[in-house]
């Protein structure tokens, strides 16, 4: 295809988005209205499904199928990254040197780190009650772990992120959410169908397959930023020459 014919292709594309986007703006209420279709019928669903937050019902029920492509995008883009990350045959591990942290930064990351642990887990449990989810708890529960990269070194890091028990339940997070869109086809309803019994509303037991969906997003999100980040930290790494090397030893050894 030549270069004209490109341009007039994404000519074609961009004249067809501005058009839809152009006529779903007119269809779209005033700007601070009173009027919110959409925001009346996600809280009156959200409250026959016995969720308090809407916010989490519409992500994990009324919408959930929306979410397992949200999900399931971030579980590509970090295999993505460990396929083009992998260490080659021509790298070598620079083992990486203690790091020398003030005495207030340690204190302060190794006081704070089992709190924001403990709140990263709350937010996650808590998903369908209060404004927070899985998204959110799994981000705050991998930021908690790197605070030993923060307040301590590298070493203290690895020494508590296997790296493989990681990636391993970053894929039971995926999976574990599409396993539980297939219950709702073995009882007789739809993928992603809301089919556990819901609970008392306001409860941690209450909105049905709300919180388990919750739960397992929480695990691949959690997982999924400490293997990215595992992966990026990991990039001390140098691609050395093998006939150079071997030169640079063998100087070494007549110095000797």
């Amino acid at each position: 295809m030549t270069r004209r014919a490109r341009l007039w292709v994404l000519t074609a594309g961009l004249l067809g988005t501005a058009a839809l986007f152009a006529a779903a703006c007119l269809r779209m209420p005033p700007f601070g209205g009173t009027w919110h279709p959409y925001g009346d019928r996600a809280v009156q669903a959200a409250l026959l499904q016995r969720t308090a937050n809407t916010v989490s019902s519409v992500n994990f029920d009324q919408r959930a199928f929306d979410t397992l492509g949200e999900e399931s995008i971030l579980f590509a883009a970090v295999l993505g990254t460990v396929v083009l990350l992998r260490r080659t045959s021509g790298e070598r591990r620079v083992t990486p040197q203690p790091a020398s942290v003030p005495p207030a930064v340690r204190r302060y990351a190794i006081a704070v780190l089992p709190l924001a642990l403990l709140i990263g887990l709350y937010v996650v449990a808590h998903g369908q009650l209060s404004p927070g989810g899985g998204f959110q708890g799994g981000v705050v529960v991998a930021t908690a772990l790197h605070l030993l990269y923060v307040g301590v070194d590298y070493r203290a890091l690895e020494r508590v992120r296997p790296v493989g028990l990681y990636e391993l339940a970053d894929g039971v997070g995926e999976g574990a959410y599409v396993v539980l869109g297939a219950a709702g086809l073995l009882a007789g309803s739809a993928y992603l169908a809301n089919i556990l019994p819901l609970g008392t509303f306001n409860t941690l037991s209450s909105g049905g397959t709300v919180p388990l969906l919750n739960a397992a997003v929480g695990m691949e999100v959690a997982s999924a930023v400490v293997v990215l980040l595992a992966r990026f930290l990991a990039q001390a790494l140098e691609i050395v020459d093998e006939k150079e090397e071997g030169r640079e030893r063998g100087e070494r050894r007549k110095r000797e």
